[in-house]
């Protein structure tokens, strides 16, 4: 468990912050701008849980300690299985498997797709709208961050995932999709 004392360190005071072990990076290195956006993202679910009625409420809350989690991953470099540490956080297949689940069992109560899903419907769908363009946004950081330094790959797929995770239930909690926005290609022509 973390134990906080003194919530200002001024160790970051000239621009770099700690992660796993004993290194600095510079604040807008690509590892701190991942997770940044997971940061972010996991705030825009807070946010969206106001909204939410309790089956929605305790997804999103496991979602959001999986997000942690993610953070966690992402702070200690990846390094080969030969050279992980144990004790190590990672995001694992099973988190990334429950999203899968979840996906499918909430999808089989939409109706398929005739048009592209504008961001709205409902406050809650709205949030969470919001919150799948983030995370997407961190996907991308990611994959940045992938291109200089191995990342787990389970991280990776668990953004991917999730962004899908919250599209379906944007659908699921728009009245299954009864009450989703759509597109209307060309309409204002």
């Amino acid at each position: 468990m973390v134990k906080l004392h003194k919530i200002y360190t001024k160790t970051g005071d000239d621009g770099t912050t700690g992660v796993m072990g004993p290194h600095r990076l510079k604040k807008d290195h690509p590892r701190i701008e991942a997770i940044g956006e997971v940061d972010e993202a996991n705030s825009a679910i807070g946010l969206a849980r106001l909204e939410a009625g309790t089956e929605a409420d305790k997804a999103l809350s496991r979602i959001q300690n999986d997000l942690f989690d993610l953070g966690a991953d992402l702070a200690q470099p990846e390094k080969a299985d030969v050279e992980r540490e144990a004790g190590t956080l990672r995001i694992s297949e099973s988190q990334v498997s429950w999203l899968e689940q979840e996906i499918d069992r909430m999808n089989e109560a939409l109706a398929p797709l005739t048009s592209f899903i504008l961001p709205g419907g409902s406050r809650l769908a709205a949030h969470l709208h919001l919150a799948r363009a983030i995370t997407r946004r961190a996907e991308r950081r990611v994959i940045t961050l992938s291109e200089e330094s191995p990342v787990n790959s389970q991280a990776r797929l668990y953004l991917n995932r999730l962004s899908d995770y919250l599209f379906v239930v944007c659908r699921y909690e728009n009245n299954k999709g009864q009450n989703d926005v759509l597109w209307v290609p060309g309409e204002n022509r």
